[in-house]
């Protein structure tokens, strides 16, 4: 599937692209890009914004050709998923471009992203009920999904996330692939926990005086944004009333019942 994967167009615009996977502090990278001044920078919370992506990451999930150029218009880098799986192809569309690899310890990054990402995957894919109420209360939702399942829990991981060790040895294969793919030159290695001192040197930047952000620590919510905090409330009082509306149908079959 991923041989037929070409792209349309090459362009120098992306000056960043960002091949760690999700959950390896890709927010505060995300922040600290933008503090730098090579933003916007496209993360998948980007989605919730931009509805109209979807069908082309559903499209480069198949093998499909992306039109790159229009996909990242006016981004100066990515971090995270979807990006980071194809970072390769990015490469070739953004020659000049230099690549960040975030990475994590491998047992921190699992259960990390076994109890926040991949538990939110869950719950939107529970039942057509609750995804029914999801595409009420939050019509990106479901296309974030999709594009998830597509190309992170299918793609990347077969399938078989919830083999621990399995998940552990993709995320560890995708680190020495990049590591061997792309030229060291090109190439950034980074933990979060370093700081600005890597980030901006290999940037050839200044350090900023402020603290490096520390954003979507666990249990801060999905990817640290308040659109998953505020959609949880929606849903859940969506809920409410639907069960609410129910009991009273069957309340009032009754007493029709009763009334006959």
């Amino acid at each position: 599937m991923q041989e037929k994967l070409r792209t349309v167009r090459k362009t120098d615009e992306l000056k960043l692209i960002g091949a760690g996977f999700g959950r390896t502090g890709t927010l505060s990278l995300k922040a600290a890009l933008e503090e730098l001044g090579f933003g916007p920078c496209y993360h998948m919370t980007e989605l919730f914004h931009q509805r109209e992506h979807v069908p082309q990451w559903e499209a480069a999930a198949q093998g499909d050709a992306v039109d790159w150029q229009t996909l990242f218009a006016g981004y100066q880098a990515t971090v995270d998923w979807p990006a980071c799986s194809f970072y390769a192809e990015l490469m070739e569309a953004y020659p000049d471009a230099k690549v960040i690899l975030s990475i994590r310890e491998p047992e921190s990054w699992y259960e990390s992203t076994k109890d926040t990402i991949y538990q939110i995957y869950k719950r939107a894919t529970s039942s057509p009920f609750v995804s029914l109420i999801l595409r009420v209360v939050a019509p990106t939702i479901p296309g974030i999904g999709r594009v998830a399942k597509a190309i992170v829990w299918e793609r990347t991981f077969g399938g078989n996330f919830e083999n621990k060790d399995y998940a552990i040895s993709v995320f560890n294969q995708h680190i020495e692939e990049v590591k061997q793919r792309v030229p060291s030159d090109k190439l950034l290695v980074f933990h979060v926990k370093e700081g600005w001192g890597p980030l901006c040197a290999f940037l050839g930047v200044d350090e900023p005086k402020k603290p490096f952000p520390h954003l979507n620590e666990r249990g801060a919510g999905f990817v640290g944004n308040t659109n998953w905090a505020s959609t949880q409330k929606r849903a859940r009082r969506m809920l409410l009333v639907a069960g609410v509306l129910v009991v009273l149908l069957l309340l009032g079959r009754q007493i029709k019942r009763w009334m006959q």
